[in-house]
């Protein structure tokens, strides 16, 4: 699919400042989102971007600041699993 966006000239004047490749920089803005907000999985992203291995999506995402997404609620159910676990 091809995704047509519209940006004030002096605005994309400024972006094309700050980033070498506008397009590719919106795409892999999109993926990032997609893959925070969960829309899209780790391989859906890595598909998007055109990555050929999982080691190449996952540095992408880690770059961006979206990678493993372990929250410190999931170390700590992960925790309360094995304490569980270990009891039984």
């Amino acid at each position: 699919m091809t995704v047509v966006v519209e940006i004030p000239d002096h605005l994309a004047a400024t972006l094309n400042e700050a980033w070498d490749n506008l397009p590719q920089a919106t795409l892999e803005s999109l993926a990032v989102e997609g893959y925070r907000s969960g829309k899209l999985s780790a391989a859906e992203a890595g598909e998007m971007l055109g990555h050929t291995s999982r080691w190449e999506t996952e540095e992408f995402l880690s770059a961006h600041g979206v990678w493993p997404g372990t929250t410190v609620e999931d170390l700590a159910s992960d925790l309360a699993t094995l304490a569980r676990l270990r009891e039984a």
